[in-house]
């Protein structure tokens, strides 16, 4: 018997990225309500989920975005529901977590994908990014949502982390016990479709996915063709910086069937984001047969076998360290490991997922 409806609250769909695609599947596997900041339909269809899904949208858009972020903590803070209407709910997010007060009769989960990474272990990388003037502004924020979000960590009546590394993060920065429930990895649809002499990267485009040190090795190697599959933020910096290599390509955000298909074609991915909370992308790459040129963080190093399903560079790699695992990850190396790639990647599949998530929401 499935668990009686309840809610799933989300910061905002805007992205197609892994923590969008949680959200997503939990609200449709549940039938439950999706309560999000603001939406972008586009992003629901290109995730390949039902247009007609009982989501509302809470209209806290803005194009500024520290002005958006205080009217996602405002709104957030203030959404008050029946919550007898929700025997369960699971909050995701920096913002939408903060709601917990308002739901003190519910069963309330916290599905933590990491603690706001701009506050705690990205500070000072944030910081660097931003403006003179623009800092004073990101401190502002930190010292709004910070307070707000560890209390709200601490009514949370259990909280799930994505991987082992983020649940060293919760126990670091929180102080709180959690539980690992990897996320529902899209595996079942992906296949080998062959090899068309293309390497992809899938990363978000934002600053600490440092898409920037691939861009910076495929400049250096012209022989050797990038696509890059994904938007974000950094989008525009990364095109010029791009500009001028016929070798470098980007797609923007595509639908799942284009995915699928840009995933089953390629010779490898890459995917070297600083210090990664789980990675749902190498998983995907995997189960398309494909090995991953990775880092040696994070938690990558707990879907990726070094050498077995991909690669994995040093810490902090140097652009010539992500050349080295170019020029070594040929046609014929990543075609032998396809087998042992896709095996790896049934580890983390949806039924999992969904069985742990439903164990908690019942109990």
């Amino acid at each position: 018997m499935m668990a009686k409806r309840g809610a799933v609250l989300y910061d905002f769909l805007r992205g197609a990225g892994g923590a969008e695609r949680v959200a997503l599947d939990l609200t449709t596997y549940f039938s439950s309500d999706l309560i999000v900041g603001f939406e972008d339909q586009a992003i629901i269809k290109l995730l390949g989920h039902d247009p007609d899904l009982s989501i509302e949208s809470l209209n806290l858009n803005a194009q500024n975005i520290v002005f958006r972020s205080y009217k996602l903590i405002r709104g957030f803070q203030n959404l008050r529901r029946n919550s007898k209407t929700y025997p369960w709910i699971v909050y995701s997010g920096n913002f939408a977590p903060l709601a917990v007060h308002n739901h003190a009769e519910s069963k309330n989960i916290l599905y933590c994908h990491s603690p706001p990474r701009f506050i705690y272990d990205l500070k000072d990388y944030y910081e660097e990014k931003y403006s003179i003037l623009g800092r004073p502004l990101l401190r502002v924020l930190i010292s709004m949502l910070k307070p707000r979000y560890e209390r709200a960590c601490h009514t949370m009546d259990i909280i799930i982390a994505n991987s082992s590394n983020t649940q060293k993060r919760i126990r670091k920065f929180l102080d709180k016990d959690s539980v690992v429930v990897y996320p529902p990895c899209s595996i079942e649809d992906k296949e080998w479709i062959g090899q068309d002499g293309y390497y992809l990267s899938t990363a978000r485009l934002e600053p600490y996915k440092r898409v920037d040190l691939i861009i910076k090795a495929f400049r250096k190697l012209p022989e050797k063709k990038l696509v890059i599959t994904s938007g974000g933020s950094d989008e525009r910096r990364l095109k010029e910086l791009a500009a001028g290599s016929d070798n470098i390509s980007f797609t923007g955000w595509v639908d799942e069937g284009k995915l699928r298909e840009l995933l089953g074609r390629a010779i490898a991915t890459l995917y070297l984001p600083k210090d990664e909370d789980f990675g749902m992308s190498p998983v995907e790459s995997m189960a398309s047969g494909k090995p991953v040129i990775g880092v040696r963080e994070g938690g990558l190093m707990e879907t990726i076998k070094d050498m077995e399903t991909g690669i994995l560079v040093k810490s902090d790699p140097a652009v010539e360290d992500i050349m080295l695992a170019i020029e070594w990850l040929t046609f014929k190396r990543a075609l032998g490991m396809r087998e042992l790639c896709e095996i790896r990647a049934k580890t983390f599949g949806r039924d999992a997922f969904f069985q742990n998530m439903r164990m908690h929401v019942e109990s």
